[in-house]
């Protein structure tokens, strides 16, 4: 049982990478996105509650995020382990999660923090922009982004490196090689 969670900046190629990494250990990748959509489109109870908030661009609150994450986990795909990409995303959701992996005797066995320089960064997201015609993402806000990144993120990392879990990956690069070294860094979270 294999149970991962991936933090990396915007425009490091999290997603992608999260796909590559849970089907090297065959558990499936949580993203917290696609799981606001589904209880959004199957407009359940929880999907209503964060709508009323998505809708005016705030920041789904954790209770919500909390609860759509635990009927997710208890999906039977996710019995034999995952991989989560955007959760948990503050300390209190940290604590949410450990919770709720402790009622069934488990824990996050690793974190993979992908490691990308600024530069490389704003330009990924300004070739993104481009290709995609997202005139928002400007050097300007691609910047703030990257600041309320560390910001939010930083007490995570903090909270598990403290217990020795985090394995820092280089991802810069293709995305083969970044799966590699990713893979490797876990396996050798998991041989310990």
């Amino acid at each position: 049982m294999t149970r991962l969670i991936i933090i990396g900046p915007p425009g490091s190629g999290k997603g992608t990478q999260a796909e590559h990494i849970a089907a090297h250990f065959n558990v499936p990748a949580i993203s917290t996105g696609d799981i606001f959509r589904s209880n959004v489109r199957e407009q359940t109870q929880l999907g209503d509650e964060a709508t009323r908030f998505l809708d005016r661009g705030e920041f789904v609150p954790d209770d919500v995020t909390n609860a759509m994450v635990r009927e997710r986990l208890a999906d039977a795909d996710a019995n034999g382990g995952f991989l989560l990409d955007g959760y948990p995303r503050n300390t209190s959701q940290v604590e949410a999660l450990d919770a709720m992996l402790a009622e069934s005797g488990n824990h996050i066995d690793g974190v993979v923090l992908l490691l990308v320089d600024d530069d490389e960064l704003t330009a990924r997201m300004l070739n993104r922009a481009r290709e995609q015609g997202r005139s928002d993402d400007t050097a300007e806000v691609i910047r703030r982004r990257l600041e309320l990144y560390r910001t939010e993120t930083a007490p995570v990392v903090d909270l598990y490196s403290e217990r020795g879990i985090v394995a820092d990956v280089d991802g810069s690069g293709t995305p083969a090689e970044v799966t590699d070294r990713a893979v490797a860094a876990v396996e050798r979270l998991l041989e310990r």
